[in-house]
């Protein structure tokens, strides 16, 4: 049976392949060409002929010089230069070129050099079921009053997958126990969060332990598995569980706050007495480590804390689940979620980056003629991310936007004459619409070549001179 269902597998992932390898998807008139290609493809796999699907031919390639054009990560692609067909250069683990992300794109550029022409390929990687969902331990204690209402939830460790999207995990089954009953909310992103929820009130005298098998399982076909067994002792006496004072926590943080700044104030009370009713805060078991790096959270006062760099760029939103949990000899927990919404300041400038650049100019080029390309980005979001760019007046060039999001061309803006100026020097100036705004510039130097465009002259037209008689032959006369 393992065995047919093996093979069943890789026949399935054979088919899959074949059928993503057919790749070409469209070409934009802006001159775009996208295409879709598997993970784990053997290197040399084929991705696509660019050169054919821009109606390109071979001798067009080697007059022009064709060539691609990446940033400082080079991706496991290459070109053939020969016949613009682009291939696998190395083995593709999804996983790691694009994390968790849903829609995982690499974008590369491709330039024909003479005249200048560049085109934007993106490829997107698709996910295959290359991995089966595993819980961060493999068994789970936990210690339940027998006095605990039904009701009762007990936050359970999530299960991760890192496949995404629907190859990741989908759903959790527990084994049966009449006792108990599983609950799953969704938090979105392929984040589901299972809870055990107690159905039936337990009896410590008649069954003093619980065994359960919690079993996530993915969207594949066929899918794949994990599991984790969950151990409940029932204990005594402890009978009321902490109740938080509000019914929800939000609160809004600006990004960059100083180290120690209070984000707010959670609390929770407790109808036992003693120890029973002494209260301790906590992050919940499913918080991850992003954000026990930014906040800190009393465990007395319930006061959650800035404890690192709170940056917007990197995430505008913390959803925490807080804890309370008493100090009675069978621990009652309730949970919580915090939501937290930072905030954006203007604290990124803009980055320009000259894409393409033709360094030397022919004298004789017409208006419109394309120098260089510039490209231009701002981390942050809004008026503070809007960027517009501009360059100095009395220049001979003008910055005009491209069809692409934050792309400008450098263009000519009259003609050129190397004997009067022989080149440029081009401050390209960015700016964003943030308040205060912040800018940055960059200077690229332009050199105009020269063309035969002026006739030899005669310093006199005409010469007039006088000489004496008697002159002996071969005497320079002027």
């Amino acid at each position: 049976m393992e065995q047919r269902e093996c093979q069943t597998w890789r026949e399935r992932r054979k088919w899959i392949i074949y059928m993503m390898v057919l790749v070409t998807l469209w070409t934009r008139a802006s001159g775009q060409v996208r295409y879709s290609i598997a993970e784990e493809v053997k290197e040399g796999t084929v991705v696509g002929n660019i050169a054919k699907d821009l109606g390109l031919d071979k001798s067009t390639l080697k007059e022009r010089g064709y060539r691609i054009v990446y940033s400082s990560t080079e991706p496991p692609f290459r070109v053939n230069q020969d016949d613009g067909i682009l291939y696998v250069n190395r083995k593709i683990d999804r996983e790691e070129v694009c994390d968790r992300s849903k829609v995982c794109v690499i974008d590369l550029k491709t330039v024909l050099e003479n005249p200048l022409e560049v085109h934007y390929v993106a490829v997107e990687i698709l996910d295959i079921n290359d991995h089966a969902p595993s819980f961060p331990e493999s068994t789970k204690m936990l210690e339940i009053f027998e006095s605990a209402l039904p009701g009762a939830r007990f936050q359970l460790q999530a299960a991760r997958d890192a496949d995404s999207g629907s190859l990741s995990v989908q759903q959790y089954k527990l084994s049966h126990n009449e006792h108990f009953r599983l609950e799953v909310k969704d938090r979105g992103e392929d984040r589901k969060t299972p809870s055990l929820v107690l159905q039936k009130t337990l009896d410590r005298e008649t069954v003093k332990t619980h065994v359960l098998l919690l079993t996530a399982t993915d969207g594949g076909k066929p899918p794949r598995s994990g599991n984790m067994t969950i151990t409940v002792d029932v204990s005594d006496v402890n009978d009321n569980p902490p109740v938080f004072t509000q019914d929800s926590y939000h609160v809004d943080l600006k990004e960059n706050s100083p180290f120690g700044t209070t984000v707010i104030y959670v609390n929770a009370t407790d109808m036992d007495e003693g120890s029973n009713g002494e209260i301790v805060y906590s992050f919940g078991n499913d918080v991850d480590t992003r954000v026990h790096k930014r906040f800190d959270l009393n465990p007395v006062t319930g006061v959650i804390t800035v404890a690192g760099a709170i940056d917007f760029e990197e995430s505008g939103r913390y959803e925490i689940d807080i804890q309370a949990s008493d100090k009675g000899a069978a621990t009652l927990t309730t949970d919580k979620t915090v939501i937290i919404n930072i905030v954006d300041v203007n604290d990124n400038a803009p980055e320009i980056e000259v894409t393409s650049f033709s360094r030397a100019l022919p004298e004789d080029s017409k208006p419109g003629t394309t120098v260089a390309l510039i490209s231009v980005k701002d981390s942050d979001s809004g008026l503070n991310g809007k960027v517009m760019c501009h360059i100095g007046q009395g220049l001979p060039f003008l910055l005009t936007p491209s069809l692409q999001n934050n792309m400008y061309s450098l263009v000519t803006k009259s003609l050129l004459d190397r004997e009067q100026q022989s080149q440029y020097n081009v401050t390209i100036v960015a700016k964003d619409a943030g308040e205060p705004s912040l800018s940055s510039d960059k200077t690229i130097k332009i050199v105009v070549s020269d063309v035969n465009d002026n006739n030899p002259e005669f310093s006199q037209n005409p010469y007039t001179f006088y000489i004496t008689e008697n002159n002996k032959p071969g005497q320079q006369l002027l």
